[in-house]
């Protein structure tokens, strides 16, 4: 991973990290400073993350790295022990090279990450992690309903969409992005998520 990456989070937290000894607004991310924000984001007791100074699209890149960490994938999900570890992105890509370079050099196990682009749902094959673009709860729900029956983390932002079959979606309440989760939808796409990450997210059916 690059050491010097300005633009990924910078000045997000003015408030002294627990599991860590120095602040969080250093403009240098390297490897030590994304593991402090592993637990910072997902451990910690902010309970949610602030919309600004931070760009908003830095801020969930770092996040949809961080469910790699927090989410287990089965073996068979992949096809060897050295194949890639594929986060997609169906329509429009509002992350740009955000999303690339926050996962560059980075791997899940012995699989190292790796960002696809989709023009649409039907191109999506094998993937782990899905960020689907779609705000509009419609064209989420057709997207979800035509995902292949895999191993899949869906991610998204439309306003039902961890209610209409997606596992996690971003929103932004009191100018702090936060995290709905439906476990019953990541269990049963055979995947384990863990407990430190519900603490910290709002729970739905």
């Amino acid at each position: 991973m690059s050491s010097s990456r300005p633009w990924l989070y910078p000045g997000v937290c003015t408030e002294r990290c627990p599991f860590a000894s120095n602040p969080l607004h250093s403009p240098v991310i390297g490897q030590r400073t994304m593991r402090v924000l592993i637990a910072w984001l997902l451990i910690g007791s902010l309970g949610g993350v602030s919309a600004q100074p931070a760009p908003e699209w830095s801020v969930k890149a770092v996040f949809i790295y961080n469910f790699t960490r927090f989410v287990e994938w089965p073996e068979m999900a992949f096809a060897g022990p050295d194949s890639p570890f594929i986060i997609g992105i169906v329509g429009a890509d509002p992350f740009g090279p955000v999303l690339p370079e926050a996962v560059a050099g980075e791997k899940v196990g012995t699989h190292p990450i790796r960002v696809q682009r989709f023009q649409q749902i039907a191109d999506v094959k094998d993937c782990h992690l899905l960020y689907i673009s779609a705000k509009e709860p419609e064209k989420a729900r057709e997207m979800l309903a035509a995902i292949p029956r895999r191993p899949m983390l869906t991610v998204g932002e439309s306003p039902t969409f961890a209610r209409q079959g997606g596992m996690i979606r971003f929103l932004t309440m009191n100018n702090k992005i936060r995290l709905e989760v439906n476990p019953t939808t990541v269990r049963a796409a055979q995947l384990d998520i863990s407990s430190k990450l519900l603490q910290v997210a709002q729970i739905v059916d």
